[in-house]
């Protein structure tokens, strides 16, 4: 459920050019609430969806967001740049990926990106268990079975069909989980999309790296909180750019990943952050030229200037940049 820290959180990028209109609308403890958020401007738009995954619905005057699409003529957004975005396993992950959008595509407060947000507070939860705990310690193997991916699967194509209806030219999803099923949620989508595996190894390629030992291939490693659904696309996607992908070995995720995860769900912030080290460290004497970090959780554990993260990639930041470059191409694939 959104609160008004959302409110508190955009405010603070800081650009007038974006307006905020918070409503909060609670009803009896017997029945349903929901509190949709509508941010408008003259190029943006967010909405979120009540518990049930659903958009609310409109009433006569209620100024919900279901009405102003149904009621507007046409798309909400026209822009042929305009960029759409399925959010991701918490609020604050993707305000963090909206704040790289908004500061990296323009030094005009009166110029940035269009974009149309859409949030569902019942989606995020379920990505963010399915990421946390996904660690044989913290998820039984029966668990992982009874695990229904189709729902999610079916959440995030309505999603996706919501954008393309409200003028998404690119559709975008900042989760780096949520990929795990990129194609199956893009099938039939009749826009852009940028995958973020894509992005990585697209930036990866164009920075040439040299091998750091003479006739090994490049290696690259990747560290995920779940390395069964995310490494692999990963993997793949590096794969098909010609690296060598390095992942963490059974030893180093029994006693340094998992245990760091451990560590964060208890809050013990200073032991996952000495595990996060130590597992990057195993990565980088393996001879990887850097490490995709794919975690939102473990790539805050570490403070800004530690000299680690020069080591590594955000995949975050590689979606962001690609997203702007979308932009500024005029909507094209670049």
């Amino acid at each position: 459920m959104f609160d008004g820290s959302l409110t508190m959180s955009l405010q603070m990028l800081n650009y007038p050019s974006h307006r905020l209109g918070y409503r909060n609308m609670h009803r009896n403890h017997n029945k349903s609430r929901f509190s949709p958020i509508l941010a408008m401007s003259s190029s943006s738009i967010l909405f979120n969806t009540d518990e049930s995954g659903k958009f609310p619905e409109s009433k006569s005057g209620s100024g919900s967001s279901v009405a102003l699409l149904s009621n507007s003529a046409g798309s909400l957004l026209s822009q042929p740049n305009t960029v759409g975005i399925i959010g991701g396993v918490s609020v604050d992950s993707t305000l963090s990926f909206l704040q790289k959008l908004v500061l990296g595509s323009s030094n005009d407060e009166e110029n940035h990106l269009p974009f149309v947000l859409c949030s569902d507070p019942m989606l995020n939860r379920e990505l963010l268990s399915l990421e946390r705990n996904s660690s044989p310690s913290l998820c039984s193997a029966n668990e992982h079975s009874q695990f229904d991916h189709n729902q999610i699967v079916e959440n995030l194509r309505s999603k996706r069909i919501f954008l393309e209806k409200s003028g998404a030219r690119c559709i975008v999803i900042p989760c780096h989980i949520s990929h795990s099923w990129h194609e199956e949620v893009f099938k039939g989508c009749s826009v852009s999309s940028l995958h973020m595996g894509e992005c990585v190894a697209r930036e990866l390629k164009e920075a040439n790296f040299k091998p750091l030992e003479a006739g090994s291939p490049l290696r690259i490693g990747v560290l995920t909180t779940n390395a069964s659904l995310m490494a692999g696309f990963f993997r793949n996607k590096l794969k098909n750019e010609g690296f060598e992908v390095v992942l963490p070995d059974k030893a180093t995720m029994e006693h340094t990943v998992i245990p760091a995860i451990d560590a964060l769900n208890r809050k013990d912030m200073e032991g996952a952050r000495t595990l996060l080290r130590i597992a990057l460290q195993v990565l980088l004497v393996r001879a990887v030229n850097t490490v995709v970090l794919a975690s939102h959780d473990l790539r805050n554990l570490l403070p800004p200037d530690d000299p680690l993260l020069k080591k590594c990639l955000d995949p975050m930041d590689a979606l962001a940049r690609a997203t702007i470059k979308w932009v500024q191409a005029g909507g094209q694939v670049t």
